[in-house]
């Protein structure tokens, strides 16, 4: 295989080539060990390399997932300022999910909100600099699938999602729910973004 035309202009319509995967995300903190602690626990995951200032955090087969930087006069998250939202992080399934839930649970890792969003079923967190995670399970066999649903009425009259209890979705699927059935969103009507920081 040859190289590309490096110097090809963009063609009317053509988009800039994507890349691959999103291979990982650094977080600044003021406190690594903290922060370090937590991300191993919280993805299950292990140190590959602290020295420092830096750390860098893997749970499959990336070398890493998550980098730490301890930056000297790093203030504390204002979380009214513009910037990250939120990292996701994706289970194979609801009963996986619940599972990572329980175990953080153990660990005094508690989320701070839960929700079916439609397309997903998730569970929020933050660490300890207060940086928002999302843990979540697609609802879909397929993108295509979550696609047509983003693009129906129901997600347009309530992008945001229906609240859900992680413990009332573990007893039901104990009692012999499937999957499937959970992960059908109970329809609310109209819903504005929740102040997730008061929750």
């Amino acid at each position: 295989m040859g190289l590309p035309d490096f110097d090809a202009p963009l063609a009317a319509g053509q988009s800039t080539i994507a890349p691959t995967s999103l291979a990982h995300v650094v977080l600044r903190t003021a406190d690594l060990p903290r922060l370090e602690d937590f991300y191993t626990k919280f993805l299950g995951g292990k140190v590959v390399f602290s020295d420092g200032p830096i750390s860098f955090i893997a749970y499959d087969n990336e070398h890493h997932r998550i980098a730490l930087i301890a930056i000297p006069g790093t203030a504390a998250k204002n979380p009214k300022m513009c910037g990250l939202e939120h990292i996701a992080f994706a289970f194979d399934s609801l009963a996986d999910l619940l599972l990572a839930y329980r175990q953080r649970k153990q660990q005094g890792i508690l989320p701070c909100w839960s929700v079916n969003h439609g397309p997903t079923t998730s569970i929020y967190y933050r660490d300890p600099d207060g940086n928002m995670l999302e843990t979540q399970t697609d609802n879909f066999g397929s993108a295509d699938e979550a696609t047509a649903f983003m693009m129906g009425p129901k997600f347009r009259e309530n992008p945001i999602g229906t609240d859900v209890d992680p413990e009332a979705l573990i007893a039901a699927l104990r009692e012999g729910k499937t999957e499937a059935e959970l992960k059908v969103r109970e329809e609310i009507g109209p819903r504005g973004v929740p102040d997730i920081d008061a929750m």
